[in-house]
């Protein structure tokens, strides 16, 4: 009576569309807190790592992609497109395990999980956040190298380019003025859609590290039968 379940379903729905509306997600079963201040406490850290995630994966893609089209065909193209392809079909909680074992445990460069808090230590929250931002970051960055390289093969076969470097112009300078500009239109469309993968995948990241945000809070709340904290 109390959480109001012994009313009809489709009343219960109206007073819970009320409720959001007004910032109320409900109290949590377990805790009794109000879902709104758990959401609010683990919401920033998962934007942090998906934002951390997301300009990782756009400076890997563009060194990878522009690096596979400028030496097209050859050596260095070939590692990237190998290792870009393997960025694919690569599950994101087996590259982060794998990050776990080889840079955390055995090498000892990284921790094995939790977080520290920015405002207490910048250098500390760097170092727990750089693995699992890089876990979620290979997947996406490894397809976006493929659109990239893509891209910028299609602009420098085009003639302004052999113009501009027929007149003199240093190929680094024409490839980061004209061509980039114009060969990121299809990548920044991609990027755009990946964001919710980002979000999405930020649930499994967060769970293998122990980071308190978004995912670890959902996990936890199905696991204890809180389909409060669930549904908020």
């Amino acid at each position: 009576e109390r959480n109001g379940l012994l009313d009809p379903l489709p009343l219960r729905y109206v007073h819970f569309v009320g409720d959001l509306l007004h910032g109320d997600l409900g109290t949590s079963a377990l805790t009794r807190a109000p879902v709104a201040d758990q959401v609010t406490t683990a919401l920033p850290l998962t934007l942090q790592l998906t934002f951390l995630g997301l300009a990782l994966a756009v400076v890997l893609a563009l060194a990878g992609g522009v690096t596979a089209a400028v030496y097209r065909d050859r050596l260095p193209d070939q590692v990237i497109r190998v290792v870009s392809l393997v960025g694919v079909a690569a599950p994101g909680f087996w590259l982060a395990l794998l990050m776990i074992q080889y840079l955390a445990v055995d090498l000892g460069w990284f921790p094995t999980g939790g977080y520290i808090n920015p405002a207490d230590s910048v250098t500390g929250w760097l170092k727990t956040m750089t693995l699992p931002a890089l876990a979620l970051s290979l997947p996406v960055a490894a397809q976006l190298t493929r659109i990239v390289r893509t891209a910028v093969v299609e602009e420098l076969d085009k003639d302004y380019v052999r113009t501009a470097i027929g007149s003199g112009l240093p190929p680094r300078v024409v490839v980061g003025r004209n061509v980039l500009r114009n060969a990121l239109i299809n990548p920044l469309t991609v990027l755009g859609l990946r964001v919710g993968y980002l979000l999405g995948g930020a649930v499994v990241i967060e769970t293998i590290f122990s980071l308190p945000g978004m995912g670890k809070l959902m996990i936890d709340a199905v696991k204890n039968g809180d389909p409060a904290v669930v549904q908020g």
